[in-house]
């Protein structure tokens, strides 16, 4: 199953790098771009997310960020700190790969995310959302353009 524009993004809650939990609905009233990404440390995955830090950084009361992958929040601490990344780098460890299962963009062969994208208002609803397969980067200037249609 795989959630659509128009529905109500799923409600979860995982543990950023730091160990602190973060639930989806305690950001309600924030835009918030909900980003999947199969691997800290790749390269595909290093680049998107530094664009992220770069473009969306300087907007932080604006938009929320968070960002989810199968590795541990050991691997999400010492990536995070490496590259700079100040927004939440969320743990789905464990039951492992569950939320991206529930946002139908988990790789079941290859136990990891796709790399999903959803753009979420501040009423909880997704407003836009783009799936790409592993290797193919997505492109931030999209959800900055889906972010300004419903601004």
């Amino acid at each position: 199953m795989s959630v659509e524009v128009g529905s109500v993004a799923p409600d979860f809650e995982l543990q950023d790098q730091h160990g602190t939990p973060v639930r989806l609905s305690g950001l309600r009233g924030s835009n918030t771009v909900l980003i999947f990404y199969p691997l800290a440390f790749s390269g595909v995955c290093t680049s998107e997310l530094r664009s992220i830090r770069d473009e969306f950084a300087p907007r932080r009361d604006e938009v929320r960020v968070l960002t989810v992958t199968v590795d541990s929040i050991f691997a999400l601490r010492a990536w995070g700190d490496r590259e700079g990344y100040t927004f939440p780098l969320l743990s789905d460890f464990w039951p492992h790969g569950e939320v991206a299962r529930g946002y139908g963009v988990f790789d079941e062969e290859r136990g990891l995310a796709l790399r999903g994208t959803f753009v979420i208002d501040g009423e909880g609803v997704v407003r836009w959302k783009v799936v790409n397969p592993i290797h193919s980067a997505r492109d931030t200037a999209e959800y900055t353009a889906a972010l300004a249609a419903i601004s």
